[in-house]
């Protein structure tokens, strides 16, 4: 027989407030996360705080209660003293799921007959507002800014430009073939998530862009470090010929993103998400921008818009005559 998994003195303390049985099940839960599940000494640690949590808040409100005799309202309750509490959104959403694992794992040996965890729904989730570059950042770092005059310095150039002008991912950039690159057409063939598969057609910039790197990677390829590699289909090589990795893209983009901006996060995404921000901006349509994108659902790429909707209330505050204070119009 398994022995009991024991929780840490914290959620010990609480529970022995409550009755033996209560302590008991808690106890089992937490073993049969362990051995039954197999599941993580962290994610063990995260169901522990999370019940410790809700066996303390139990405890204040009522003695004595067992499980059964717990209902959605009092979960609610605790919802809401866990957003007084400061505490985000995503953290009472894991919270309730951990009790409703709970709930589910008592209703599976019989210690109650509902999961009134179910009737829960979690709290709506702030979305953050996506980080892109200011234009005059772009400018200055695609006019501006001064790359080795070698091959790699090259194709770096092309990788920011690309990523700026298409609004790909990452793993869709590196994933390009020489094929997938249509110049007389003016597309390229991307293969996103679950290998769906989209045309983003591309301008002249990146058009005469593309073409002097295929020329340039081709003689690469000729060089003797190169040659065993000359059969390779990835549009975006290394030194050695072979297909770009992801931290090599990632060091690219950050590296040169550092140049123009103070901003923290200066990751390839950045270069997606200031795609989209631009498109908007300059008119799209959200649904062209969705499709470009790759999203499956509107309200992913609708995100972008609080970004278009911020720049027009700045601008609206900053021209509408009737925005102005009594005090700005005198002086």
């Amino acid at each position: 027989m398994l022995m009991p998994c024991l929780p840490h003195a914290s959620l010990r303390s609480i529970i022995m407030s409550s009755n033996e049985k209560n302590q008991a099940t808690l106890q089992r839960f937490l073993t049969y996360l362990k051995a039954d599940k197999g599941y993580s000494p962290l994610t063990l640690t995260a169901y522990e705080g999370d019940l410790t949590d809700f066996a303390k808040f139990i405890d204040s409100t009522e003695e004595n209660l067992t499980w059964q005799d717990i209902d959605a309202d009092l979960i609610r309750r605790w919802v809401v003293a866990s957003r007084e509490e400061k505490i985000s959104p995503r953290s009472i959403k894991r919270r309730l799921s951990s009790v409703r694992s709970f709930y589910k794992y008592l209703l599976m040996m019989g210690e109650v007959d509902k999961n009134p965890a179910r009737l829960v729904k979690n709290p709506k989730e702030d979305k953050p507002l996506p980080y892109f570059l200011r234009q005059e950042e772009i400018d200055q770092l695609l006019d501006h800014t001064k790359f080795p005059d070698t091959f790699e310095g090259m194709r770096d150039r092309l990788i920011i430009l690309t990523f700026y002008s298409t609004g790909i991912r990452r793993a869709e950039l590196i994933g390009l073939n020489i094929e997938d690159v249509a110049l007389s057409a003016g597309e390229i063939k991307v293969t996103g998530k679950r290998n769906k598969q989209r045309i983003i057609p591309f301008g002249q910039e990146l058009k005469e862009a593309f073409a002097a790197y295929i020329t340039a990677r081709a003689a690469h390829l000729k060089q003797s470090v190169c040659t065993k590699n000359a059969m390779n289909r990835a549009f975006f090589i290394s030194k050695s010929g072979l297909r770009i990795s992801e931290a090599d893209v990632y060091k690219v983009v950050s590296g040169y993103l550092s140049l123009v901006t103070l901003q923290k996060h200066r990751s390839p995404h950045i270069l997606r998400h200031t795609f989209a921000t631009t498109m908007l901006n300059n008119g799209a349509d959200l649904r062209a921008v969705q499709e470009l994108l790759g999203h499956e659902s509107l309200k992913t790429t609708e995100i972008y818009t609080h970004t278009t909707f911020a720049e027009l209330k700045e601008i609206y505050a900053k021209a509408h005559p009737r925005n102005k204070s009594k005090e700005d119009i005198d002086e």
